[in-house]
């Protein structure tokens, strides 16, 4: 009985012994981690308030964190923005450079129309000025006389047809420039009528026109200074019907 007794009461006194030490570790660890969170370099003061300190509590909520998946698709959405426009800048930039120089082309092409427009004008107004200057050319023939006559009778106003001529040169020496009256009344007077219409020399020179050779056989000068001598005396060639 006295031995039960002893063993119960070291079996008491293990227990207490065995706590003493199992709070000793338990502070010795605390120590620990509180040197373990401390730089090497710092120093650290203990107190015993700090050491009974209970522990801090860690509160947890049920509640979904608000905005973190928000801000996670900003962030990826960011990128993906920024590339569109700048696909964009480049897809308007190669649109005004496309506009831009289908521009200078349009430009390019009425500029070329316009300078082809310019020499096409500029090659008629020379065409124009060479055939005004040019002197048109007329057949030698009877024909190409009086229309020749005609022409220059124009300019100086002198009328008359290229019938009423026609007929009377077919009167008086039949079409032929060469010819020559050497039996008529002006024949016996030392002046022969000469030439298509017939004119004697005095008559030629004083109706002889501009423009035309101080020759009474050319045809083309007989028969205007002819015509310009029956405009004076009979109105026109027209109007003469025999000798004049």
């Amino acid at each position: 009985m006295s031995k039960n007794i002893l063993t119960r009461g070291h079996s008491r006194a293990l227990t207490r012994h065995h706590k003493l030490a199992v709070a000793g570790v338990a502070a010795l660890g605390a120590a620990a981690i509180g040197f373990s969170a401390v730089p090497s370099n710092a120093s650290t003061t203990t107190t015993a308030e700090a050491a009974s300190a209970p522990a801090a509590k860690v509160e947890y909520s049920a509640e979904p964190i608000q905005g973190v998946k928000a801000g996670v698709t900003d962030q990826l959405a960011g990128p993906s923005v920024k590339i569109e426009r700048i696909a964009a800048k480049k897809e308007a930039a190669a649109e005004a450079a496309a506009e831009k120089k289908a521009a200078a082309a349009a430009a390019k092409a009425e500029a070329e129309r316009a300078r082809q427009a310019k020499e096409t004008a500029s090659r008629a107004a020379e065409r124009a000025e060479v055939k005004k200057a040019a002197p048109k050319t007329y057949s030698d023939t009877l024909d190409g006389w009086i229309r020749e006559s005609l022409a220059i009778m124009k300019k100086h106003g002198i009328p008359g047809s290229y019938d009423g001529i026609h007929r009377n040169i077919m009167r008086e020496s039949s079409g032929n420039p060469k010819a020559i009256n050497l039996w008529d009344i002006n024949a016996q007077n030392g002046i022969p009528s000469k030439g298509l219409l017939q004119v004697i020399p005095p008559t030629f020179d004083a109706y002889h026109v501009p423009g035309t050779p101080k020759n009474i056989y050319d045809p083309v000068a007989n028969i205007t200074a002819a015509c310009n001598y029956a405009a004076d005396k009979y109105g026109t060639m027209d109007n003469v019907d025999s000798a004049y």
